[in-house]
């Protein structure tokens, strides 16, 4: 078992934000849909990824980018199980992208030791059960429903403060169905019936989810969102390609913020990105520790004298 998985498995804190590479195994991701499709190719990614950097590997056989259609249970079973079956066994630690019950188990079963659902186990009504039997942990992002109707549920009046509440709702819920408050790890949903301004706004209120008290994973890599904010005199977006710097940038945000994980297309930027978070709050730990060691040296002198 790699370090990660042990981590992972145990909820040990981690020393700084994890970086979570992207491995879509669709022909319709809005990023990089086809490109990993053959599975050979995927598992080949997938290790590339860990070689930039990558903590673990989020492996999904099922496109949610706007307006997407729903993939059949069997399609997407087929997709998913050779790569994270090989992946798994070279020691990544893979994490399983999907809505399924059946999907998650069969992956977990395959080496899989996280599920991400982003519909927080509301799709599928028997995906608890599977989460709490396997005592893994489980992402749970803010999901009003699914990708072909969501954008237009994006209507809120207060989206951080909404955000929070139906995340804490949901929270109480599976923990009322059965899975440990350990396992549970939020993602508010960047680009999931959010408008651009609702994901700005969540970014600026990242403090308020951790508040909730579990780790908090963010996906903003190459989203529409930072298309729009990039756009030329023309305002058409960049392409999604042309986003990854905007996307490292996030990173810093998440990571300084104390979020747990952060989900990327390209490892490497945000890799080193996570790293220099890290070095930063090391060394003001460092300065906040040394002022405290000075206060209380000058007060027993005072004292003494």
């Amino acid at each position: 078992m790699s370090t990660v998985q042990a981590s992972l498995r145990n909820r040990a804190p981690t020393a700084r934000c994890l970086v979570m590479g992207v491995v879509n195994v669709t022909p319709d991701s809005f990023s990089d849909g086809g490109l990993w499709l053959d599975p050979a190719a995927a598992v080949a990614h997938g290790l590339r990824l860990v070689a930039d950097g990558a903590d673990l590997v989020d492996v999904g056989g099922e496109s949610t980018r706007p307006g997407a259609d729903r993939v059949t249970l069997d399609e997407e079973l087929r997709r998913v199980l050779p790569v994270v079956g090989e992946l798994a066994a070279a020691g990544v630690a893979v994490s399983v992208d999907t809505m399924r019950a059946r999907v998650a188990e069969a992956a977990l079963a395959a080496g899989a030791c996280l599920v991400n659902d982003v519909s927080g186990g509301l799709a599928d009504p028997d995906m608890a059960g599977v989460v709490a039997a396997a005592g893994v942990p489980f992402v749970v992002m803010h999901w009003r429903g699914h990708s072909a109707v969501m954008d237009g549920l994006a209507e809120y009046q207060d989206v951080v403060a909404d955000v929070r509440r139906e995340l804490a709702d949901r929270l109480a819920a599976l923990v009322g169905a059965g899975i440990a408050e350990e396992q549970l790890v939020v993602d508010p949903g960047l680009g999931f019936a959010k408008t651009a301004a609702h994901n700005w706004e969540l970014l600026a209120g990242l403090d308020d989810l951790t508040g909730l008290g579990r780790p908090v994973l963010l996906g903003a890599s190459r989203k529409r969102f930072l298309g729009s904010l990039l756009a030329g005199p023309d305002g058409t977006p960049v392409p999604t390609g042309e986003r990854d710097a905007a996307t490292a940038a996030t990173t810093v945000v998440a990571a300084t913020a104390g979020v747990w994980c952060v989900r990327v297309h390209d490892v490497k930027a945000s890799a080193d990105a996570v790293r220099v978070a890290a070095a930063v709050r090391a060394a003001a730990r460092r300065d906040a520790a040394a002022g405290a060691a000075a206060g209380t040296a000058a007060g027993t002198a005072a004292g003494a004298a």
